[in-house]
């Protein structure tokens, strides 16, 4: 069991979760994940580092199924049931170029350790993150402490650039040289940035969010196509390549289990609400 020191909503359906542990700290690098398990009927839940230190791990979330909304539903002393990590690949580490780091949803939280790592690293930074409105934005001052530039972007015009990710880029590399762009949050976000940066011609990172059981790469669950080839988001991941993923094929397996996602929620909700 492991005691939960804090449990946040930092915007609507965005939760911030602090899990005591004393070991996890010793390995943990920029862009790995750890597994937890709210209960023993819940599921195994991949979920990015976004800090660490001798004491706990912190993860950001958002309530989606009966297991993310049971993690929202924690308080201050509460325990979970499983806690494994770090798992998974750490970001890949480059030095002395300028960067891209666009973050959209539970991935503005997961882009922190990673621009953290990027300017320790001697590189220009210049991070973006994205919503519908401004009210669901966050973290913007703990992001500026590491990046050159911080921009903007909400489709409704709140804050910022108005529209989708793709005028922001667009506009700032007509007049900027970007070496790398590094993309974490939902799976159209990812998709949708790859898109955009392959008609430019820039390498472009992406965090892959499939469905994960054992994470371990045993079960196969979380298999991607990468250059035809398949790989492990578990092992080989979580982030890859965004020009060489097969978008197509992750979309319709993200997908596989809806309708036995929607029945645990409805029936959680009726057993919870009555």
């Amino acid at each position: 069991m492991y005691r939960v020191l804090k449990r946040e909503q930092i915007v609507p359906n965005i939760h911030l979760l602090v899990i005591e542990t004393n070991n996890i700290h010793k390995n943990a690098k920029a862009g790995e994940f750890v597994v937890v398990r709210v209960d023993e009927e819940g599921e195994r839940i991949p979920l990015n580092l976004v800090d660490w230190d001798e004491k706990s791990v912190s993860v950001i979330f958002m309530e989606v199924g009966t297991s993310t909304r049971k993690l929202g539903a924690l308080k201050e002393g509460d325990v979970i049931e499983t806690l494994a990590g770090p798992l998974g690949r750490p970001t890949e580490m480059i030095e002395d170029k300028s960067i891209i780091c666009i973050g959209g949803c539970y991935g503005i939280g997961a882009l922190y350790p990673v621009i953290r790592a990027f300017k320790q690293n001697r590189n220009r930074v210049i991070t973006a993150v994205e919503g519908r409105s401004s009210f669901l934005l966050y973290w913007q001052k703990k992001l500026q402490e590491y990046s050159d530039e911080l921009y903007e972007i909400t489709r409704d015009g709140t804050k910022g650039y108005e529209g989708h990710i793709n005028v922001f880029l667009e506009e700032y590399m007509k007049d900027h040289k970007v070496d790398l762009i590094y993309c974490q949050g939902c799976t159209y976000l990812t998709f949708f940035v790859s898109q955009i940066t392959k008609s430019m011609g820039v390498k472009t990172i992406v965090g892959l969010n499939p469905i994960m059981i054992d994470a371990t790469g045993m079960c196969g669950v979380c298999r991607v196509i990468i250059n035809g080839e398949t790989k492990f988001a578990c092992v080989d991941g979580p982030e890859f390549d965004g020009h060489a993923v097969d978008w197509p094929n992750l979309l319709a397996r993200r997908h596989t289990y809806h309708s036995q996602e929607q029945k645990s929620l409805s029936f959680y909700e009726c057993e919870r609400y009555g």
